[in-house]
């Protein structure tokens, strides 16, 4: 069985710690945190706050915040390890030289009280040796259905990708939910046109599943939308959006 230890203790950690000791085929034997107190849903023999006291493992999955990976990988108290992150835009070789290096990616949203079945989360693995390759696709493989062989360059370009359908898709939902408070509406109203926005693009190309008054060119309904609007935030908004709509349309 594979022994896992995580350092961080943030979403991520938390939400991989939980899938990995659920598995059955991998134990994560220890989890690093600042400050343990974080970690109150996690079991207590298994936390430590100090990088000294790292115990023996297969893997150690460094999941911290992204200005801190190289720092957190040069204090590591040992060489020869693996040792992977789990940052989106970070490139493999960030991390320090002194042991093997990988990426474990879970390429999903991560939510503090957010249960997440990690078996849909796609995984994307990179590392320098076939080896290592070969053990991290086992961890994989044993929490997810969905396992991705994804280069540094292409994960920077995948994440920025993941910033617009996910960050960005979700920062519409809040100026939606603005222009519903303004005008007293219940946003859950449009819950099921979230839902079936994202069902379609499933079965069919995002180009082909796009609709409204922008790929229509009916200016004349654009314009009262913008005439509607009072922000000028939204409104600029809505005219990039328009714009780019029609320009990729």
């Amino acid at each position: 069985m594979l022994k896992v230890v995580i350092i961080g203790s943030g979403n991520v950690a938390q939400h991989l710690a939980k899938a990995i000791d659920t598995t059955g085929q991998a134990m994560l034997v220890q989890l690093y945190a600042r400050d343990p107190e974080k970690l109150t849903d996690l079991p207590g023999e298994k936390i430590t706050s100090s990088l000294e006291k790292l115990a023996n493992a297969d893997v150690y999955i460094i999941s911290v915040t992204d200005d801190a990976i190289a720092e957190v990988s040069s204090q590591l108290p040992f060489e020869g390890k693996l040792v992977v992150h789990t940052s989106g835009s970070v490139a493999l070789d960030q991390l320090d030289g002194k042991n093997r290096r990988g990426v474990f990616y879970p390429l999903q949203t991560f939510s503090k009280n957010k249960a997440i079945d990690f078996s849909k989360v796609p995984l994307c693995l990179e590392s320098e040796f076939e080896n290592d390759y070969a053990l991290l696709r086992t961890l994989a493989d044993a929490l997810s259905k969905t396992v991705y062989s994804i280069d540094s360059k292409q994960r920077q370009a995948l994440h920025v990708a993941a910033v617009f359908v996910s960050n960005f898709s979700n920062h519409m939902y809040a100026l939606g939910n603005a222009i519903c408070q303004e005008n007293n509406i219940p946003f859950n109203i449009l819950n099921p046109l979230i839902t079936e926005t994202a069902d379609k693009v499933s079965t069919l190309s995002p180009i082909q599943a796009q609709t409204g008054p922008a790929i229509r060119h009916d200016q004349k309904t654009i314009e009262r939308h913008l005439d509607l609007l009072k922000d000028d935030n939204q409104r600029n908004i809505y005219k990039i959006l328009t714009q780019s709509i029609q320009d990729n349309g």
